[in-house]
């Protein structure tokens, strides 16, 4: 990376890390884009030039988090099939208490879960996710599958990955720690995959075809 990217690089973090702190201090609602800008010392300008959607300054991981199913299954070892693919993704990420699965910390889930626009705007990025899934699974789909079918499984596994999400953010939010909630998802997780194989192709080795 060269100097000039680096640079805007912290510039986008430390926009984002004061316009976080603004909206769990006095709620998303209530802060304005001039007290970002101002907290950040850059223009009104330079903030909506990294993000377009004041939205974006708090849920500032949406591309990676709708692309995130997507590339799991395009990225896919050659011998894996997609479900197990997906299995083994989100399992990582639980180990690693990511934020994209929904580790966010008790603050921040409050300040999303407290304001309309926010939740509004997760449901629109949980329906992306799903989309870029589709696209990825119609991709990666035998020539002989029906044509819906790419899709009913996406359906299906954005609906089990969403419910995933809003278990993490209510555990986080009941005031669970993190290796808690890592505790307590991790059969959970397994469990709905055990359901995904078998609603998709009756094949507990999880195959999705």
């Amino acid at each position: 990376m060269g100097l000039r990217e680096s640079k805007k690089q912290e510039t986008r973090q430390l926009i984002s890390d004061c316009a976080t702190r603004l909206f769990i201090e006095h709620g998303f609602e209530q802060t304005t884009i001039a007290e970002i800008a101002s907290a950040a010392r850059v223009a009104k300008k330079t903030v909506t030039n990294y993000f377009p959607r004041k939205e974006d300054l708090a849920l500032d991981h949406h591309e990676e988090f709708t692309q995130g199913l997507a590339r799991a299954v395009a990225e896919r070892n050659p011998d894996e099939v997609p479900l197990a693919a997906l299995g083994r993704t989100f399992r990582s990420a639980l180990l690693e208490h990511s934020p994209v699965v929904g580790f966010t910390g008790s603050a921040f889930a409050r300040m999303v879960a407290d304001s309309p626009t926010l939740t509004a705007r997760l449901r629109e990025l949980h329906d992306r996710r799903e989309e870029a899934l589709a696209h990825a699974l119609t991709n990666a789909a035998p020539a002989d599958v029906p044509e819906i079918a790419p899709r009913a499984a996406a359906a299906m596994i954005a609906a089990s990955d969403r419910l995933l999400f809003h278990r993490i953010q209510q555990l986080t939010l009941a005031g669970h720690t993190n290796d808690e909630i890592e505790t307590t998802l991790l059969p959970e997780a397994d469990h709905l995959r055990t359901l995904l194989a078998a609603a998709l192709t009756n094949d507990p080795t999880g195959a999705i075809w």
